[in-house]
């Protein structure tokens, strides 16, 4: 039986988004009862096909009688996190011809690291680069020759991105497939105290070099548990990936099993199999709330206070913030990962991981166990994968939890609601994420010292302007201003004045991630500086408050009375920047998905 509050927030979700699911529902389910579309191709149209295909798939494809599956990857080799996808269309075609289909190699996809363009103009298009993956997506699939499809994709705007270019074919049964972690090298903790060291002056270039390349330093996704792990967690938690398959560490055995088992299971999903499931009918008001439910009681990324919305509404479901800080309430925190935590994400899938984890919170009604999902009913997600005979086996996970350091069970969480807030009050809307906040640190009260970008809050801190409390306001850092890109070289700065004994607190428009780790971050500020918003009007010395406890996000100020201050126009160019123009014109607010694509689906 679920939650009362998990009941309720459902329920609001479905019957304000009546309207837009229900016709987006007809669309699906009017392009699946046309069966395979590449029968209705014409011949010159499906000779072009099938012209790089073998003798026997030609047939095959020609006969529509055996499903052909698209694989879109967002593979490249810079990006440590989809480097292993190099070797997974080999994999998965090998796979799918033994099992009796045929997949064919749809498109690419592009893939951005933030952790390379972080404080760089190229961050400026990271947020972008979700819709233009989402369009790219739907370019692989716009072919009329697939039965299915398998995504190939880990990081932060790369799934969020697939899912919703995938929503756009929903009647087209689909799996995301990871490619795991790297193995854990020099621990987050030790990481983050280096680079902390090194904003003070205490250790140079070398020094932290040496640090981020033992902490970086394989293939896989980075360990901590930022947007890209988010992503893999919520993949399961959503019914898109098979279940514990998240956290297998690339090059294994069983990475290499479970990428097969996928290429055999979306066979089975498709039309032509035994159990039809399409996306469009997997990604219901269920499983948002599922995910909504599993970011919550891990402290995943912010981002997801966007992703999700954006998720949702190319599935006709309008997502709120407000449905997340109403389950944030009833929602416990049961891990302690990196940065809300030391461990990282291999402590955290050894400890028993999204197995232990969806387990609770089914048992304690906060996820929907009859959500459909690519692996049967949400009862798999309390299995694990093992290899036997060279192949995968779902088993029974852990009882209880093997490191509660790490993870904990509903009746012992480490704190009694969800590790994400929504606060709101004369600045506008914002998010925070205080899992890694201590309680002392959650309430500030402060004037604010106000910057229009990042590099001005760095100058100032480096001429030693800030060794005082103060609320850390950077503005014009939202989608319309530039993207609004992550902003995490603010992190050590703030983290140093917070270690000297100052009331410290960061307001913006910008993204954070996760990444603000022990400072109260109040980020997402809608309506942002750059739409008008009263972030535009604030000044050097107004007394801003900062209240994680009661959501409160105010300022002690007569705002309307003021105009924004004179700025340059802006009109970033360079790094590609000019060509993105249209989007940080059309895009929306960040509470609405901060998307281009206009799919607000209900008032």
């Amino acid at each position: 039986m679920s939650h009362p509050t998990v009941a309720a927030v459902t329920a609001r979700i479905a019957e304000r988004s009546a309207v837009g699911r229900a016709a987006y529902l007809d669309r699906i389910r009017a392009a699946s009862a046309q069966g395979p579309a590449r029968g209705s191709l014409g011949c010159a149209n499906l000779a072009h096909g099938v012209a790089a295909c073998g003798p026997a798939e030609k047939l095959t494809l020609r006969a529509a009688v055996k499903p052909n599956i698209a694989i879109v990857s967002a593979y490249n080799d810079m990006l440590s996190a989809h480097q292993p996808f190099e070797a997974y269309p080999a994999i998965l075609k090998r796979a799918i011809a033994d099992a009796g289909g045929v997949a064919q190699f749809a498109g690419g996809v592009p893939a951005m690291c933030d952790g390379i363009t972080q404080g760089r103009a190229g961050m400026e298009l990271s947020l972008f680069s979700r819709d233009v993956i989402a369009m790219s997506t739907a370019l692989a699939l716009s072919h009329d020759m697939f039965d299915g499809a398998l995504l190939l994709g880990v990081c932060d705007k790369i799934v969020p991105g697939l899912v919703i270019g995938a929503l756009a074919f929903g009647h087209l049964p689909t799996i995301l497939v990871p490619a795991g972690p790297m193995t854990s090298g020099l621990s987050n903790a030790e990481k983050s105290r280096v680079r902390q060291l090194h904003a003070e002056g205490k250790v140079g270039r070398d020094e932290l070099l040496e640090a981020e390349s033992a902490s970086y330093h394989g293939p896989g996704t980075c360990t901590f548990y930022g947007t890209a792990n988010s992503n893999q967690l919520l993949m399961e938690a959503m019914g898109l990936h098979l279940p514990a398959a998240a956290f297998v560490n690339p090059g294994t055995p069983l990475r290499t099993a479970l990428t097969e088992e996928a290429g055999r299971r979306v066979l089975d999903l498709t039309r032509l199999g035994e159990n039809y499931t399409p996306i469009g009918e997997v990604i219901d008001e269920r499983a948002v709330v599922n995910g909504v439910v599993a970011l919550l009681a891990t402290g995943g990324s912010t981002n997801h206070t966007m992703h999700l919305v954006a998720i949702a509404a190319a599935a006709g479901i309008t997502l709120r913030w407000d449905d997340f800080a109403e389950l944030s309430a009833v929602v416990p925190s049961l891990t302690r990962i990196y940065p809300n935590g030391t461990a990282d994400v291999n402590h955290f899938h050894a400890a028993g991981g999204t197995t232990y984890l969806i387990s609770e919170l089914l048992d304690a009604g906060l996820m929907h166990a009859d959500a459909r999902t690519v692996a049967g009913e949400m009862s798999a997600y309390r299995t694990e994968p093992a290899l036997r005979d060279g192949g995968v086996v779902w088993q029974d996970g852990v009882a209880d939890s093997l490191d509660k350091t790490v993870l904990r069970g509903v009746a012992d969480p480490f704190a009694p609601d969800g590790g994400l807030r929504m606060l709101s009050g004369r600045l506008g809307r914002a998010v925070m994420k205080v899992s890694a906040v201590k309680a002392e640190h959650r309430v500030v009260t402060a004037p604010a010292r106000v910057f229009d970008d990042q590099q001005e809050f760095l100058d100032a801190f480096q001429a030693g302007e800030l060794f005082h409390d103060l609320v850390a306001v950077v503005r014009y850092q939202g989608p319309k201003a530039n993207g609004m890109p992550e902003l995490h070289k603010l992190t050590p700065a703030l983290g140093v004045l917070q270690d000297r004994g100052h009331a410290v607190a960061l307001v913006t428009d910008g993204r954070m991630s996760g990444a603000s780790g022990k400072i109260p971050a109040a980020i997402h500020v809608t309506p942002e500086a750059a739409d008008g918003g009263p972030l535009s009007r604030l000044r050097d010395g107004d007394l801003v408050t900062v209240d994680a406890e009661t959501g409160a996000l105010d300022v002690l100020a007569d705002l309307d009375a003021r105009t924004p201050e004179p700025r340059e126009p802006n009109s970033p160019t360079g790094t590609g920047r000019e060509l993105f123009a249209a989007f940080r014109a059309a895009i929306g607010p960040a509470d609405q998905g901060a998307t281009v694509f206009g799919m607000e689906t209900a008032s």
